[in-house]
């Protein structure tokens, strides 16, 4: 079976999804690589410029749709002071999953550290982690020139 290429992807799928690609947040961020699917088969994604790829999105291949699955990660839980935690984390640029009652961010010891200092209960757990994108666009922003 020859290898398929995907060189378009979609937010959302647009019919049902003929495999599944499970990576982490730093594996979905890619332009040109061969991942090796769920079931064993390996896609060339060969995308026009390097995407940020978010849970539930598709690689569209000739073959159909793959759908991209956000794996459970080391992460650390961040409870406390919601409000003032998270500015301190942006203020960081450091991506970070909002909950109701939590926030989580991939393990990084001297976030822990500093967040343990203002006052936040911090637990490692292992999730899928899908962060807030850009308010600027989607997926994820570099730097300030927004």
């Amino acid at each position: 079976m020859p290898m398929q290429t995907a060189q378009t992807y979609r937010d959302h799928g647009h019919g049902p999804a003929v495999d599944r690609v499970t990576l982490t947040y730093d594996e979905r961020f890619l332009r040109r690589k061969v991942l090796t699917t769920d079931s064993g088969a390996q896609v060339l994604v060969d995308l026009a410029q390097t995407t940020s790829m978010d849970h539930g999105g598709r690689l569209i291949t000739d073959g159909g749709e793959i759908e991209v699955i956000a794996a459970p990660e080391p992460l650390i839980k961040i409870t406390g002071d919601l409000t003032r935690l998270a500015w301190h984390i942006g203020n960081r640029h450091t991506p970070c999953q909002m909950g109701a009652d939590h926030l989580l961010i991939q393990t990084n010891h001297v976030m822990e550290d500093m967040l343990g200092k203002l006052g936040a209960t911090v637990a490692p757990i292992t999730a899928p982690f899908t962060p807030e994108g850009g308010a600027y666009g989607h997926g994820r922003t570099h730097g300030h020139a927004h």
